[in-house]
């Protein structure tokens, strides 16, 4: 912005004409919005100024007695509400009483005789100045109606004293932010006194539309409604045209009082019913608030009021809640899905992360999709588009993730929106250089021969490659590592694509298929296929869990081992056995097993994510668990009851096949498919094994190069290359050279994105959707999911949100949002599993049946809706889960 005086050092009082964003530190949040809002043509703000943090500094700071007071808040926690309610009103006190020194006072009374002998609005403007990913707002107060000179300084201080209300002061601890890591600041500003007030957003705060402008009005002060006093009016506009009213009955309005504050009144009958705004009003606020929105380049959270026939703008800020629209610039309507809820890795990856992944996908001769909130989506418009394509999309998602299914197919119910669909080519079909016709012979041969060593082949084949790659990294640095990495993508990629590879995870997914439909058929059996892939052969992530059982085997008979365990910090986990009774065997069984499965953890789909071989208290919470809940060769008892339960399972099904008419030729037909499933389903988790693999050992290598990087001063700390892409790493690497403001900056908004919650479903006009369930025929109160793998159990829920924070107890009900391999070691410990995203395709829903466990997903909300330590019902044939009352 041009015009505006820059502040001297020190400067105690701004008017609005001096500020804009960049003096946030200076005046906070809502006073820089107002300084920018002023200078914007046609809109109307209220003239007023700003006492400055310098002025809070010089006056709150500076005094001993408050600083005492402030050092007094250390040491308390967040729960000492009792403590920190009194801490505080010390604090208060104290601030309202201070003197307001002279060269202040006379700053403020200059610029209030400015603005004329009219009553004032004063309003706190909290700021934090080193703190940008955080959220101090509506921790501060608001005095409306404040009349004369002396009341407005009362007005000041007691704004600077609301910065140690109850509310604020828990927020600092729990937060672990110092209490003088955020400052405050006044804005002072002519009262004005509307007809009408109230909120606009110019996205639509509950589905994100930003196209849909929502309107909030009522009579008099909007305070009244933002206060919960009364309810308001709500109007939508979509390009110009009310959409939708909902006009409500007002009793009340806030209006001001004679002597200073304001009063409630009650409305005359005549207004009660009638709706806030002309519909002629409600198109000229929009065109308001697209007017501001384009000039903050972000949609807006505005509050206004309606004095006489002029709008008013008393506040504007961006609505923080909105996640990103991915980018799209051809003019057409698009559609995006998570690739997180498919992958079961909803977190936000790192520039470095994602720079891995679209690499990867690039030499697969795909896209990896658009970024969005530091997170991956997938544009399936011209999926949706095609009658043909959109069939499969739909079937295939459904496995995944049920709810991503349902909101697709509630996108395609908006018939204006979906003749709009940018149109192409889709990519189903793409394969590999070979296409389908390599795979789909694969596929024929595999099925028709069910030859039980085409798995094992496989894996040994991926098996060499990977210690190839070993070798192979084993010296380079430099130019000649980054070379080698993306040279090995190539390797990857051929893996990838293997025929044979495919179709093998096809046989066992398509068997498994098969034996669902045709049993629920044939004899009324819902979901066979659970129990007949119990103990299934060569299922990488189910043996992930059952072999940490063989090493809590080795830790159980030595408590001084596994109390190190409990413990020990990642650099003395596996050193500090050696002096243990037992920690020699121990320390060889955890680094035997962290050689076959350290390359996983919690998001392992990012390459910085941490590996277990990187850290391995990692694991300590799942094996110590396994040594406290498990008698020795529970390991073995676990594989020999799946596997004789499927058995049972098998023989049962056959036998009730054979009695019906040409039951031979069918028994046959499903022998077979059940053998398929037993011999190929385990491979289905294998694909993401294999690539975990390399990236552990690609991440090992860059490791090294990140910390030779660190030692030559080019970047602060090892970590700083997560926030860098592949060949900006290799640049600094070969120059020595990196702009660590980047740095900076992208860990900055890594954070803001880290603490979104990305939609599965998301358009091009920004409209988040979700899929919703018929629940016509559930028990009444149950929540309403996918059944994933059959039977009905009854426990304790125990909700679980991190691996890190996972203590379950034998017996207990897993409740999360989600679960990739790395968590199968804790479903050896559960007797059933609620999640709230996945499908039937899924790691948790396969590892699930491998270990018979009920299991429903696709439950929304299910970690907030279902209380730690409640009973609950899992039905994992039918698809629901209960709360049960405690007995």
């Amino acid at each position: 912005m041009t015009g505006k005086r820059v502040p001297a050092a020190g400067a105690y009082v701004l008017g609005f004409h001096e500020i804009d964003h960049t003096h946030l530190p200076l005046v906070g949040g809502k006073g820089a919005n107002l300084g920018e809002l002023a200078a914007v043509e046609d809109v109307r703000v209220p003239p007023g100024f700003c006492v400055t943090t310098e002025a809070y500094r010089a006056v709150v700071e500076a005094d001993a007695s408050i600083a005492a007071l402030m050092d007094g808040l250390s040491g308390l926690r967040a729960g000492d509400r009792t403590e920190i309610a009194e801490a505080a009103a010390r604090l208060r006190a104290a601030v309202e009483k201070l003197p307001v020194p002279e060269a202040i006072e006379r700053e403020i009374l200059r610029h209030l005789g400015e603005l004329g002998d009219v009553p004032c609005a004063v309003r706190s403007s909290a700021t934090a100045e080193d703190l940008p990913s955080s959220s101090f707002a509506g921790q501060q107060d608001t005095y409306l109606n404040v009349r004369g000179p002396e009341a407005v300084l009362d007005g000041v201080r007691r704004c600077w004293a609301s910065l140690f209300t109850d509310r604020a002061v828990a927020y600092r601890i729990r937060g672990g932010f110092g209490h003088r890591s955020v400052r405050v600041a006044v804005v002072v500003q002519r009262m004005v006194f509307p007809d009408a007030a109230g909120i606009m957003f110019t996205a639509d705060p509950v589905t994100g539309n930003r196209r849909v402008v929502s309107i909030d009005a009522g009579f008099g002060l909007g305070e009244a409604f933002v206060s919960g006093l009364v309810n308001a009016d709500n109007y939508h506009v979509r390009d110009g045209r009310v959409i939708a009213r909902n006009v409500v009955i007002q009793t009340k309005e806030l209006r001001p009082a004679p002597g200073g504050g304001t009063e409630e009144r009650e409305l005359e009958p005549a207004r009660r019913h009638a709706q806030t705004l002309a519909d002629d009003r409600i198109l000229r606020l929009e065109r308001l608030g697209r007017r501001i929105e384009r000039h903050f380049g972000r949609p807006q959270d505005i509050e206004w009021g309606l004095v006489g026939d002029e709008f008013q703008v008393l506040q504007s800020r961006p609505i923080t809640t909105l996640y990103p629209v991915p980018e799209s610039a051809d003019g057409k309507n698009h559609v995006y899905i998570s690739y997180g809820h498919r992958q079961m890795m909803t977190d936000a990856f790192t520039p470095l992360g994602l720079s891995f992944f679209a690499l990867l996908h690039d030499r697969l001769g795909r896209t990896a999709g658009t970024v969005a909130g530091s997170r991956f989506y997938k544009d399936v418009s011209h999926e949706l588009a095609s009658p043909m394509a959109r069939a499969v999309t739909l079937k295939s998602l459904g496995q995944v993730d049920v709810l991503m299914s349902a909101a697709l197919r509630t996108v395609l119910t908006r018939k204006d929106f979906v003749r709009g669909l940018a149109r192409g080519k889709t990519a189903l079909l793409d394969l590999g250089e070979g296409g389908l016709l390599p795979m789909a012979r694969q596929y024929l041969r595999m099925s028709r021969n069910d030859d039980a060593g085409a798995v094992p082949e496989l894996i040994a084949q991926n098996e060499a490659t990977v210690e190839e790659l070993r070798r192979g990294l084993a010296g380079k640095e430099g130019e000649a590592l980054f070379a080698y990495v993306l040279e090995d993508h190539d390797v990857l990629a051929r893996l990838t694509f293997d025929p044979r590879s495919v179709a093998a995870a096809f046989v066992g997914i398509q068997a498994v298929n098969w034996v669902n439909k045709h049993m629920k058929a044939w004899l009324g059996v819902q979901n066979a296929a659970d129990a007949v892939a119990q103990s299934a052969d060569h299922n990488v992530v189910a043996s992930m869990g059952l072999d940490l059982l063989d090493v809590a085997d080795v830790i159980r008979p030595y408590p001084a081992v596994a109390e190190h365990l409990e413990r020990a910090g990642r650099e003395t986990f596996l050193t500090g056995l050696d002096a243990l009774e037992g920690g020699p065997a121990a320390r060889r069984a955890i680094e035997d097993y962290l050689a076959a499965y350290g390359m996983h953890c919690s998001g392992d789909i990012d390459i910085t994510r941490t590996r277990w071989s990187e850290d391995p208290t990692l694991l300590a919470p799942l094996l110590l668990a396994n040594v406290r809940n498990f008698a020795p060769g529970e390991r073995a008892r676990k594989v020999e009851r799946g596997r004789a339960e499927a058995e049972r399972t098998i023989a049962g099904l056959l036998a009730r096949i054979r009695e019906l008419p040409g039951g031979a030729r069918k028994a046959r037909k499903a022998a077979r498919r059940m053998s398929l499933v037993r011999h190929f389903i385990g491979y289905r988790e294998y694909s993401k094994h294999a690539l975990l693999q390399r990236y552990e050992l690609y991440k090992r290598a860059l490791r090294a190069e990140a910390g030779r990087l660190a030692g030559r001063g080019v970047i602060e700390h090892p970590q700083d290359v997560y926030f860098l892409s592949v060949e900006e790493f290799r640049d600094a690497v070969r120059t020595g050279r990196l702009d660590r403001a980047v740095v900076a900056a992208r860990r900055e908004a890594y954070e803001q994105d880290r603490k979104l919650t990305p939609p599965r479903v998301i358009t091009s006009e920004g409209e988040t959707v979700s899929g919703e369930y018929d629940t016509g025929a559930l028990p009444e109160g149950a929540l309403a999911g996918v059944a994933v793998s059959g039977g009905v159990v009854e426990g304790r829920a125990r909700v679980v949100l991190s691996m890190e924070d996972a203590v379950v107890e034998e017996g207990d009900i897993l409740v999360t949002v989600f679960t990739d391999p790395s968590w199968s070691p804790l479903f050896v410990s559960v007797k059933g599993v609620v999640m709230e995203v996945g499908g039937v395709m899924t790691h948790g829903a396969v590892v699930a049946r491998e270990y018979g466990l009920p299991s429903v997903v696709g439950v929304q909300d299910a970690t907030r809706r279902i209380p730690d330590g409640r009973r609950i019902r899992v039905n994992g044939t039918e698809g629901y889960v209960e709360l049960l009352q405690d007995s």
